[in-house]
């Protein structure tokens, strides 16, 4: 994706202060696409290792925006305005708060409670959960009409997509200005309203499931079967491809929960689970459904 230039302020109706709960790599990309449009941003750790990690994270790919070419931006400039802690306080006075922890429901519900007892009244915070359900998240907060999805998808900067999700209590000003983050950030907002793994990882999901258990049952190998997908319907990246770029551990997660929720249809293969057991996780370990050289 050829990235927006920075002009010496916001895009019209972006939050100037905008915190980032996580530093991993979608919070550490989140950060990035919030800075690059010229938001002062905080992110926000468990630990000062991991702070540190998520500083190189960010500093990494704001360099590497300015070296394409694709922000037109000093370094020094860009991220004086990144702050790093470990503090939750560290968020009041931020309008925005982008949750972007693992996909584990208490560790969510503890964040965003973390996260509300700063903020003011009127300040927003949303989750970038990829499947848990944003209603039952927001029924968890004292106030639900500020809350709502933003799925952003890895790797963030090159995604040109966000899965805006609505809870039911979701506010209309809020619904109405999470577009326009969206268009600000250069990317496109898919609008759902609340629903077990929403549009985009429903569907993505499902090929993905499929797609393990023909490997599993010995159609086709994993080559093959992502071949047929690419040249055959121009997914852009094969569904085995894909859950190794996300992570076999995430894909399980995800898988699970629509089991519970939508039924037999989304069961997890056993293929997914055996590697997932042995560490097997995609890319961020080495080795999936394809091998990955470090």
């Amino acid at each position: 994706m050829s990235e927006s230039s920075v002009n010496h302020g916001l895009p019209a109706g972006l939050p100037r202060f905008v915190g980032v709960l996580g530093g991993g790599r979608m919070g550490a990309g989140i950060a990035h696409a919030f800075l690059i449009k010229g938001a002062d941003v905080l992110v926000v750790e468990r630990d000062d290792v991991s702070a540190q990690a998520a500083r190189e994270r960010v500093e990494s790919a704001a360099l590497k925006s300015i070296e394409r070419g694709g922000v037109d931006a000093n370094f020094e400039e860009l991220v004086s305005r990144l702050t790093v802690s470990t503090d939750y306080d560290d968020f009041a006075g931020r309008k925005l708060v982008v949750e972007a922890v693992p996909e584990d429901w208490d560790l969510k519900v503890t964040a965003l409670r973390g996260i509300e007892e700063r903020l003011g009244e009127d300040d927003c915070i949303a989750s970038n959960t990829s499947s848990l359900s944003v209603n039952g998240l927001a029924r968890e907060l004292k106030r639900p009409e500020n809350f709502l999805g933003l799925h952003f998808f890895n790797p963030v900067p090159a995604s040109t997509l966000i899965e805006v999700v609505l809870g039911e209590r979701t506010s209309p000003g809020l619904a109405a200005a999470a577009k326009t983050w969206v268009e600000a950030l250069g990317k496109t907002a898919v609008v759902v309203n609340d629903a077990p793994g929403f549009a985009s990882s429903r569907l993505g999901v499902a090929i993905a499931l499929e797609a393990m258990r023909m490997v599993e049952e010995g159609v086709a190998s994993a080559e093959d079967i992502d071949a047929a997908m690419v040249l055959g319907y121009k997914h852009p990246t094969g569904p085995l491809k894909t859950t190794d770029i996300v992570g076999l551990d995430v894909r399980l997660g995800i898988a699970e929960y629509l089991h519970s929720t939508l039924g037999e249809r989304f069961a997890p293969p056993q293929i997914l689970k055996d590697k997932v057991a042995r560490g097997e996780l995609g890319r961020k370990t080495g080795r999936g459904f394809f091998d990955w050289p470090s």
